[in-house]
């Protein structure tokens, strides 16, 4: 295959500090999930750790043990789709924060029984359906499960740390009811005997735009990837830079078009033909289809087999973004689609 996605490691550090910068006192949890939003998740973890990123939000049970397994214990690592009792289990084994959104999770916390004192303690964020309804607890059942939460850390079962929940981020008005919510949510938790030590509210957008939202922990993914949001301020404006930049080489001509190596197949979207334009070597030119396994681009004078191609991203003509908006979905979704069977190259980074 010709085609791979350029990972610029030191674009991604300058990202983060921006992040840091401007969520500041709030503390930055880094979301993993979807291999690092198709990034390459083990070079994306090391590097952020070594930029002083110690919150990670992986998602999954099994993303976090991988996030765990390389960087060791001077990591919290956030997960929150929990499939089973097993899965939970895992995930407390593996030293993992996990997000509790239902009563019944509870209860398979409950089951696992008080932990010996030389055994890692599960370590809980209760969360609140504050209206966008991607799991949580809703608020009619919040008192009884956070008076359940109370009962099991007097038991020494658990150890409730954070009370989170995710917004729409659709607008402000929306945004304003579910922080209410929330609060009450977090002071409902203090007359239950609570008192975690973490609250989590805003992602991305909010966490740039609204300070108020920010609580201790800002949950942010795309943006340090420099993916903007879609419908929203460009990257530019944000100030962040995308860090991948998908390229592929000319695996053949007919004479009127350069065929490029990566397809639908490779996660361009077949309706991107007659909307993409690409950097060549004879400059700008236009995407007339996505086949399976390549896209068939005009030509240029010249055009030869092994010229590179640059399709999206960094040094192309179109961020993931721009890219959505026009089939109607957001940019983390263009990016989560490049296919793993695509080489990930970081130039500069250390062999492992």
């Amino acid at each position: 295959m010709s085609a791979r996605l350029i990972v610029d490691l030191d674009a991604f550090a300058a990202n983060l500090r921006l992040v840091r910068e401007r969520i500041a006192p709030a503390d930055h949890m880094l979301v993993v999930k979807d291999d690092a939003y198709g990034h390459g998740l083990l070079p994306i973890v090391r590097r952020a750790h070594a930029e002083g990123v110690r919150w990670f939000g992986a998602f999954d049970t099994a993303t976090g043990r991988t996030v765990r397994e390389e960087l060791g214990p001077d990591a919290r690592i956030f997960v929150w789709m929990l499939e089973s009792a097993a899965d939970l289990s895992a995930a407390v084994d593996a030293d993992l924060d996990v997000g509790v959104g239902n009563a019944l999770l509870l209860e398979d916390l409950a089951a696992l029984g008080p932990r010996p004192a030389d055994a890692l303690r599960p370590r809980v964020h209760l969360k609140i359906d504050t209206g966008l309804h991607r799991n949580g607890i809703r608020t009619e059942e919040w008192p009884d499960a956070v008076a359940r939460a109370a009962e099991l850390q007097r038991a020494g079962v658990l150890g409730v740390e954070g009370v989170w929940s995710h917004i729409a981020e659709a607008s402000d008005a929306e945004d304003d009811a579910a922080r209410a919510l929330f609060l009450q949510a977090r002071q409902t938790a203090a007359a239950a005997g609570l008192s975690p030590g973490f609250a989590h509210l805003a992602a991305s957008a909010a966490g740039f735009t609204r300070p108020e939202f920010r609580e201790d922990l800002v949950r942010i993914g795309a943006f340090a990837y420099g993916i903007a949001p879609a419908g929203g301020p460009d990257a530019d404006s944000l100030g962040i830079v995308p860090i991948a930049s998908l390229r592929a080489e000319v695996i053949t001509t007919d004479g009127t078009h350069a065929h490029v190596g990566v397809g639908s197949l490779d996660g361009i979207p077949s309706p991107f033909g007659g909307m993409l334009s690409v950097r060549t070597p004879g400059g700008v030119r236009r995407v007339v289809t996505v086949r399976a396994d390549r896209l068939i681009v005009e030509g240029w004078d010249g055009m030869t087999v092994g010229d590179e191609v640059i399709v999206l991203g960094a040094g192309g003509l179109h961020t993931a973004t721009e890219l959505a908006e026009r089939i109607a979905t957001i940019g983390e979704e263009i990016a989560v689609r490049i296919s793993p069977r695509i080489e990930r190259v970081y130039p500069g980074a250390p062999a492992r």
